[in-house]
């Protein structure tokens, strides 16, 4: 990760990886007016996170491509990928 917004998209994708978020508490907690601090529009973007309409009105979600993203970055350090075990 070498943008200094990458982070702050990561602590973004993983705080709505904990629980369901509905988009007005997500819009509450990270939107900012400061046009070079555009966190959620990166995320969204990037189609890490996506709004969606269900019972409990507008929720955002943790795309595939987020999940992958949460996989790669985890606490901003690149993992390795997890390799099947080899049969003997």
């Amino acid at each position: 990760m070498t943008d200094t917004k990458e982070p702050l998209v990561l602590d973004l994708v993983e705080w709505v990886a904990l629980e369901s978020r509905t988009y007005a508490e997500v819009m509450d907690v990270w939107r900012t007016s400061c046009p070079r601090l555009t966190v959620w529009e990166d995320a969204v973007d990037r189609g890490l996170l996506e709004r969606r309409r269900t019972a409990h009105g507008i929720e955002v979600l943790v795309t595939e491509a987020g999940r992958r993203f949460l996989g790669a970055h985890a606490r901003g350090k690149p993992r390795a990928p997890v390799r099947a075990p080899i049969p003997a």
